[in-house]
C-alpha cells in the first residue's frame, strides 16, 4: 500500500526537496504541501492524507497546535513531527500533542522516509535516546524529559518564549500565531511568573538566550 504524504513547513524549498525524496519512494507519494495552519486544515479535508510531516515553525500559528487540530479534524491521520529543534525540547511535547514520530531536520532524508513508514504503520517513531529517556521517565515517575524551568511553561507560552527570543514584537508574535494582542500580553505574563524574572526586559534577555543556545 501506497502512504499519502501531506507536507507541512514554511519553506518553498524545504517542501520540494522533502517532496522529491518521498516521491522517490515506491512505496510513499506526495498528496499535498501546506505553509500554514489553515492551509494544512484544508489539506486534510482536501487530500486525505496517511501521514502529515509537520514542522514546528510555521508561516502562521505553530506546528504543537496544528497537531492538535488535525488529530481534532481527523484521527486516523498519523503525524510526524520534524524540526530543527533538539528532541529533549520538543519531542514529549509533540507526542503528548497528538504526533506519532519526532525527527530532527539533520537526520538522513533515508531516515525521514524510515520514521514516515514506521508512523504511517501507527508505530512510534523517536531516536534510541529519546525512547531510553522516555521508558526512565515513566519508571521513575519524572514529570518531564527537560530538568529546565523553560519545561514549565505551556505549548503556547513556549511558542510565545521561542518567538521573543527571535526577536519578534507583541504586535508581530499575535500575527504570527493568529493571537490578540492581549493574549500574548497574558502568555508574556505568565512565562516571566513561571521563569520567575523581575521583568519584560529580564524576559526577553532569558528568551535571547534560550534561543541562542539551541542554535
Amino acid at each position: 500500500m501506497t502512504l499519502r504524504v501531506l507536507i507541512v513547513d514554511d519553506h518553498p524549498a524545504v517542501r520540494e526537496g522533502l517532496a522529491l525524496r518521498i516521491n522517490a519512494e515506491p512505496d510513499l507519494e506526495v498528496c499535498g504541501e501546506a505553509a500554514d495552519i489553515d492551509d494544512a486544515l484544508e489539506a486534510v479535508v482536501q487530500a486525505h492524507p496517511d501521514v502529515a510531516v509537520v514542522d514546528i515553525q510555521l508561516k502562521t500559528g505553530d506546528g504543537l497546535d496544528l497537531v492538535k487540530r488535525v488529530k481534532g479534524l481527523d484521527e486516523s491521520v498519523r503525524i510526524l513531527v520534524w524540526s530543527i529543534y533538539p528532541e529533549k525540547l520538543y519531542a514529549e511535547r509533540a507526542l503528548k500533542a497528538g504526533a506519532l514520530g519526532y525527527i530532527n531536520k539533520e537526520e538522513t532524508t533515508g531516515q525521514i522516509a524510515e520514521a514516515i513508514r514506521s508512523v504511517g504503520d501507527g508505530k512510534v517513531f523517536v531516536s534510541d535516546q529519546l525512547a531510553g529517556t522516555l521508558v526512565t521517565q515513566t519508571v521513575r515517575g519524572r514529570r518531564s524529559l527537560a530538568d529546565s524551568p523553560v519545561d514549565a511553561l505551556s505549548d503556547r507560552e513556549l511558542e510565545v518564549f521561542r518567538l521573543i527570543g527571535e526577536g519578534l514584537s507583541t504586535g508581530q508574535i499575535a500575527k504570527r500565531l493568529g493571537l490578540s494582542t492581549h493574549t500574548i500580553d497574558t502568555h508574556r505574563q505568565r512565562a516571566k511568573e513561571k521563569l520567575r524574572l523581575a521583568n519584560a526586559s529580564a524576559l526577553v534577555q532569558a528568551a535571547t538566550r534560550w534561543v541562542l543556545e539551541r542554535k
